[in-house]
């Protein structure tokens, strides 16, 4: 079950697109137009509400929904005849657009609320792979594999300091019961004794080697271009991303395709290098320049996007599948590719035939009167 806090941001910025003149009377009604919502949603919503926990939530995640409703890219006052709510269900497989919400079989909407993380890949999949492919790695330990020496001698200060000499001296050899026991074992205080040194030179030679495989999988501009759409999210079709930002502001923009960034954007650079700040960490920017610049809307010419790869064990020190959670540092509104709602992407956009989105009480009759309002 997905936690209240998701259902929140997630079925109310469905719920703000239906008409209704405020949210009391959206969960009053409790409209059979957005599918997979049942009552016992709804309960939690009210309950929810009643206990003044999740009051920002709630105004932000009804604003979202107002404004795609509102929004040229978005409904344009049009009302929406279904929407479907992805909801806790486990996708068959892979799927490439994290969308939450699905308007009219058409719009695509992620609903994504005080998060800066990408991606959360394996390391195999982001540093050889380039999030093309992604299949399941049973027992692979990116650490033993890119950095086995500086692991291993982690690994041997560590069973040293915390006197877990039952366990094996080769930390290639731990089962998991012994990963079990090393996370029963440890806290989260800072690595004691020489296992400190030892998780320096570990860190250094993680990021290092990490680095390096990510530049060896990406020989030609074409990877490198393609690298950068995937690390962006950039896919066959636009979505959308309703959500707030990690200090609580909204965030409101299209996620434009692969043939839009071509079209409008030419990739200079990528870079990737070792930064062995704490933990690994692989950071990693974009540089871009507009094919034809437009003075006239006083936009920069060039443009930079950045971020960075956190690569970390899953549940604790030697304890859970590394992983790699791919961050951004660059405020959405400047990532291109990342179009605000109603912000033309380019100067064709702008040759387009305006339309005027009508108030959301006057484009469509009362959800009262909608049909299938009640369940």
């Amino acid at each position: 079950m997905p936690a209240v806090r998701t259902e929140i941001t997630e079925i109310v910025t469905g719920l703000a697109m239906l008409g209704y003149r405020n949210l009391t009377q959206a969960l009053q009604v409790r409209p059979g137009h957005i599918l997979n919502v049942e009552e016992e949603h709804f309960d939690r919503l009210e309950q929810a509400r009643g206990s003044q926990k999740y009051e920002r939530e709630f105004e932000t995640a009804w604003q979202n929904g107002a404004v795609f409703a509102r929004a040229q890219d978005g409904l344009r006052g049009r009302p929406p005849w279904s929407i479907e709510w992805k909801g806790p269900h486990r996708p068959p497989g892979y799927e490439q657009i994290p969308a939450d919400l699905r308007i009219d079989h058409v719009y695509l909407v992620s609903c994504k609320y005080g998060s800066s993380i990408l991606h959360n890949a394996s390391p195999s999949h982001l540093f050889h792979r380039g999030l093309a492919e992604r299949r399941v790695e049973r027992g692979a330990d990116w650490f033993g594999e890119v950095a086995p020496e500086a692991y291993d001698a982690l690994w041997k200060a560590y069973r040293s300091e915390l006197s877990l000499h039952h366990l094996p001296t080769a930390v290639v050899q731990l089962t998991p019961q012994h990963r079990r026991d090393i996370k029963a074992a440890s806290s989260r205080g800072p690595w004691p004794g020489e296992a400190k040194a030892a998780y320096s030179d570990f860190v250094l030679a993680v990021a290092q080697a990490s680095a390096q495989r990510w530049l060896d999988a990406m020989p030609k501009p074409s990877d490198r271009e393609d690298m950068v759409w995937r690390l962006l999210r950039l896919q066959a079709a636009p979505y959308f991303v309703l959500g707030a930002d990690l200090g609580g502001n909204a965030l409101r923009y299209r996620v434009s395709t692969p043939w839009d960034f071509r079209y409008r954007y030419k990739l200079q650079s990528f870079d990737v290098w070792a930064d062995p700040a704490g933990q690994p960490l692989v950071r990693w920017r974009a540089d871009v320049a507009l094919r034809q610049p437009n003075q006239a809307r006083n936009e920069p010419q060039h443009r930079a996007v950045q971020g960075y790869v956190e690569i970390r064990w899953s549940h604790g020190r030697f304890s859970g599948a590394p992983e790699a959670k791919v961050h951004l540092e660059t405020p959405a509104h400047q990532v291109p590719g990342y179009v605000p709602l109603d912000q033309p992407e380019s100067a064709m956009a702008q040759t387009q035939t305006e339309h005027t989105a009508l108030p959301v009480s006057e484009a469509w009759p009362a959800a009262e009167d909608q049909p299938n309002h009640k369940r």
